[in-house]
């Protein structure tokens, strides 16, 4: 499966970023690309880095943009892994990826689970946490486990996808380090993103792709001086082999995945035969104390 991670900055406006992104769908289609991931909230800026209410209008549109990306899937004949900002009903909203297929049909959504709430990160405001459960999603180039950005950090998030049949796990992202954060911080927080993901295609003997925003982005309320997303998208292969990966800037990367490579994997490495389901109960409890009692 030839697979196109379109990695962006933002330019300035949402016409403006359309038409960035149509150029680059367009390129990787003609390479060849059956499947295009774009990052996280692809159309405009990473909005979340101080908390409006006139932001929510952001939203408003979602019914034409999903239109307008199920077109252009369809005119490029890709299956395309979209990131929007839904509105769902007055004063409920969700970050959302919408899966279009190569004939520009609704293949599913995922409404983001893990939501954060830190510094320059406020998405508790904007997004309420989904409620479509960790189900892969059927396209005609396979069974996509579509997870968003802060989902990422959880092993659940992407074992409960592999034990849903998914056959390569899908991260769009939006993340990046403040200018003022020592060099050495830098590197440790990029090199953590990239491990735990790459633990999580291990873990699960499943291809994985990340799709990470790229360039500096200002807080425009002035309490923070912004975010500079780091880009270095990239996918790996079922034992966490790197398959490609970019540097901080744009960039188109391809890259063939062979979803067929995990059943030889998991057959060398059985860690889905091998869980003690039995044992696992304590998973579904936010805290266990030293004295081996469980709290909700």
């Amino acid at each position: 499966m030839k697979t196109a991670l379109i990695q962006q900055r933002y330019t300035g406006t949402k016409e403006s970023m359309r038409e960035a992104t149509l150029q680059r769908i367009a390129k990787a289609a003609k390479a060849g690309a059956e499947l295009v991931v774009l990052q996280e909230l692809h159309q405009g800026p990473y909005f979340c880095q101080f908390e409006s209410t006139d932001l929510f209008d952001l939203a408003e549109s979602y019914e034409e943009d999903v239109a307008f990306w199920a077109k252009t899937a369809q005119k490029h004949g890709v299956v395309l892994v979209s990131s929007l900002f839904e509105k769902r009903a007055p004063g409920l909203y969700h970050n959302t990826a919408v899966v279009f297929d190569k004939d520009g049909s609704i293949a599913g959504r995922y409404r983001k689970m893990h939501i954060p709430d830190d510094p320059g990160f406020y998405e508790k405001f904007y997004f309420t946490p989904g409620d479509l459960g960790f189900t892969p999603v059927d396209t005609s180039v396979g069974r996509l486990g579509v997870l968003v950005c802060w989902d990422q950090w959880y092993p659940e998030a992407a074992r409960l996808m592999a034990l849903a049949g998914a056959q390569v796990l899908i991260y769009p992202t939006a993340i990046g380090w403040f200018d003022d954060d020592p060099n050495d911080e830098k590197a440790r927080q990029l090199e953590a993103w990239i491990t735990v993901q790459r633990g999580h295609a291990v873990a699960n003997g499943l291809p994985l792709i990340a799709v990470n925003r790229a360039g500096f982005e200002k807080d425009e309320s002035g309490v923070l001086k912004g975010i500079r997303f780091w880009g270095n998208s990239f996918a790996c292969g079922p034992q966490g082999e790197f398959l490609a990966r970019a540097g901080e800037e744009e960039e188109i990367l391809l890259v063939e995945i062979d979803l067929k490579r995990s059943e030889t994997v998991r057959r060398w490495w059985p860690f889905l035969r091998d869980r003690r389901i039995d044992a696992y109960g304590g998973l579904l409890r936010r805290f266990i104390d030293q004295s081996g009692q469980t709290t909700t």
